[in-house]
């Protein structure tokens, strides 16, 4: 950025003294608005990435335009080459460009839009790029993003002068014809508006697969970015225990896809809008048309540039009045639709369990809730977009007519001619389009916002998650070979204490049984020194290099095949075939020993003890230095309990087993006791009483 800023300043100093020697305002304005662009390009170091590619590019293009510019001022241009050479307005305007960049990085809207973006295209990671004819090739993400960005940008801006290529030939062509000059008219079909016409085509189709291969790229970087966050350090967890986020699943996957697609539908359409904008309020304001102030003889200079102006500048703050209620609106209807999904995809989870009870009914009532929600904010939603679609509608009727009003007195009066009338109407319909650009898209607007504040208050809600993961419970190396907890607090998610410990050590028995009464806080115990409950503080010493597993009472069985269900979380080819099939054996499952690699819904397929036992031969595959089982046998007959209690002695030998439970048949199998004991103010302590093992 530096070096280019100077670079601007230079250029700009330089079209200062031209402009001073041959009295060319086109120079001077060149030089002066450079030298504000070269500081505002010094000082874009500072904003964020996304922000900072269009700086650059503006910044480029105005060091190409202004030198090529100057050249042509100082006679070295080609004489062949003089149609090419680019206007000092050009060059102003590409400024005036980059000085926008730089003073909307400051509004604290698009601040959090170009906050969001701007981690893809600072990604180092590499990927793989396919240019056609060339070979693949390796390249950072980030890089590779910023590339196609900039090609767009560009391309959009040729596209621009596409169509103001063709408002000229838009002229020439009715000018002919008014004429009757046939010999102009057929050049300017066939050499003229044939060769920018195909232009023009050629250089969408390229648009169109370079803009998809952008979004594509662009939506997985951050899908997995905001996936990998939730899920990092078991924040998805503790964001689920806090409740300030709701649906995740649709944050990730669907807020992330609009986000993407907005930006860029609002951020390069938005730029070829004001590109338009100042290339065909040019044409407006050197038609030879100007109205006299009634009552005066003072004429106004730019007459049709500034009805345009007014008329758009109007109808847009009209729109903004009756739209702004949308986005509020949008806003509850994203939220409703995400809750009646999550009530239907919780149904077809706990399917079962609803037969069983016979709730189809109840179920059906709170669907029915769930998108009645839905209709009342969406019947409101509708009436919003009414009132907006009846004047915008109104609008576009009224911008087919409006230049021509304006301009027909001038036509009939000789003043001006069919090819420049017709010239002007349609460079009226596109500055007052480009000024139109928020009217047309209020309602997508609306919905962007919505997206934005979804990122945003999750992102935030990750953070906060991570926060408290850093300020509660914290795990700390033992001393020795046993889980130590010392001095902890652990509260409820409300703040309110559940359990206190002193002073406890689990370990120095090889098999310790957990009991007291139901909401003790024994899961709360175990949670916390698994690393995953966020509420209270204190310490909780793990031995080095010790790896712990937990069991809890409702096991997850993943998606895909059962051999993949027996491995989870570790890669589906971590075990043997031997293994595996050992293990179902140990564990009673040696019936679905065949069914290995048959994908199926298994958290619906197998039973409830089933399941728990699957749990446990996953244990006996990890075998991990510490095992614990929150109640992960409560679901088996005291027999079969005993069974697998026996399979992981057999096991697992040099595993420590600490289990929660309740029945007085586990006392047996476990070397001590661990008694949760009510203190005077409502909490629990955990007391640890050695006992010899109960054959």
């Amino acid at each position: 950025m530096r070096p280019l800023s100077i670079a601007v300043a230079v250029l700009a100093v330089i079209a200062l003294i031209l402009g001073q020697q041959s009295g060319s305002a086109g120079a001077i304005g060149m030089g002066v608005i450079g030298l504000l662009l070269a500081a505002a390009t010094w000082r874009a170091v500072a904003i964020a990435t996304f922000l900072r590619i269009f700086s650059i590019i503006f910044g480029v293009e105005y060091v190409l335009t202004g030198a090529a510019f100057l050249v042509a001022q100082s006679g070295a241009w080609p004489q062949a080459w003089q149609a090419l050479v680019p206007p000092a307005s050009l060059t102003i305007t590409i400024a005036v460009f980059g000085l926008i960049v730089y003073a909307i990085s400051f509004v604290p809207g698009i601040a959090r839009i170009a906050r969001l973006a701007s981690p893809y295209f600072e990604a180092p990671e590499l990927t793989t790029g396919h240019l056609w004819p060339l070979k693949s090739f390796r390249i950072g993400a980030g890089r590779l993003g910023t590339l196609l960005l900039v090609f767009l940008v560009v391309l959009n801006q040729l596209q621009v002068a596409i169509s103001l290529r063709l408002s000229f030939f838009n002229r020439d062509f009715y000018n002919a014809i008014q004429e009757k000059d046939a010999a102009s008219f057929w050049y300017q079909l066939i050499y003229v508006f044939s060769v920018w016409a195909a232009i023009s085509v050629v250089s969408n189709l390229i648009e169109i697969v370079a803009n998809y291969t952008l979004l594509i790229r662009w939506r997985r970087w951050m899908a997995e970015k905001f996936s990998s966050a939730w899920l990092g350090n078991s924040n998805h967890y503790r964001v689920s225990l806090a409740g300030n986020a709701d649906n995740p699943d649709q944050r990730i996957a669907e807020d992330t896809r609009a986000f993407v697609n907005q930006t860029y539908n609002f951020a390069l359409p938005l730029l070829t809008q004001v590109s338009t904008l100042v290339s065909f309020s040019i044409i407006l304001w050197s038609i030879p048309v100007a109205s006299v102030l009634p009552g005066t003889d003072i004429t106004i200079p730019g007459f049709i540039f500034w009805m345009a102006l007014i008329y758009s500048i109007a109808a847009t703050w009209i729109a903004h009045r009756i739209g702004k209620p949308l986005i509020g609106l949008e806003f509850e209807q994203e939220k409703r639709e995400a809750n009646f999904r999550f009530s239907l995809a919780r149904l077809r989870e706990y399917s079962e369990q609803i037969a069983l009870m016979r709730g189809e009914n109840a179920e059906q009532k709170h669907l029915s809730e769930r998108f009645g929600d839905i209709v009342t904010n969406f019947y409101r939603l509708v009436w919003a977009r009414v009132r907006l679609t009846t004047f915008t509608l109104s609008f576009g009727q009224a911008n087919v007519v409006v230049p021509y009003i304006l301009l027909a007195p001038h036509y009939f009066s000789g003043k001006i001619t069919l090819g420049i009338m017709t010239q002007v109407a349609s460079a009226f319909d596109r500055v007052q389009t480009a000024m139109s650009f928020f009217i047309d898209r209020y309602q997508s607007i609306a919905s962007y916002v919505a997206s934005i504040n979804r990122l945003t208050t999750f992102e935030a809600a990750i953070a906060q998650a991570a926060s408290a993961s850093d300020k509660g419970i914290h795990e700390v190396p033992a001393k020795g070979d046993a889980v130590h907890v010392d001095e902890a607090t652990l509260s409820l998610p409300n703040g309110q204490p559940i359990v206190r410990v002193r002073d406890l050590d689990l370990g120095t028995a090889r098999r310790t049984l957990v009991i007291g009464p139901s909401g003790s806080g024994k899961s709360t115990l175990f949670r916390a020194i698994a690393g995953i409950w966020p509420f209270g503080q204190g310490k909780v010493g793990i031995p080095a290099g010790a790896e712990i597993m937990l069991l809890p009472q409702r096991p997850y069985l993943p998606q895909g095949s059962l051999r993949a269900a027996l491995a989870y979380p570790a890669p589906l080819d971590a075990y043997g075939e031997a293994e595996i099939k050992a293990a179902m054996q140990l564990t009673k499952l040696g019936h679905l020993s065949e069914r290995l690699d048959e994908v199926d819904l298994w958290g619906q397929r197998l039973s409830g003890g089933e399941q728990q036992r699957l749990a446990v031969a996953r244990a006996l595959l990890a075998k991990p230095d510490w095992l614990f089982l929150d109640e992960a046998t409560a679901s088996l007959d005291e027999k079969l309990e005993g069974e697998i209690y026996a399979a992981m002695e057999q096991a697992l030998p040099q595993t420590k087993i600490v289990s929660i439970g309740h029945r007085s048949t586990l006392r047996a199998m476990h070397d001590s006791i661990v008694t949760m004991q009510p203190n005077e103010d409502g909490t629990f302590s955990p007391k640890a009483e050695s006992r010899e093992m109960v054959g």
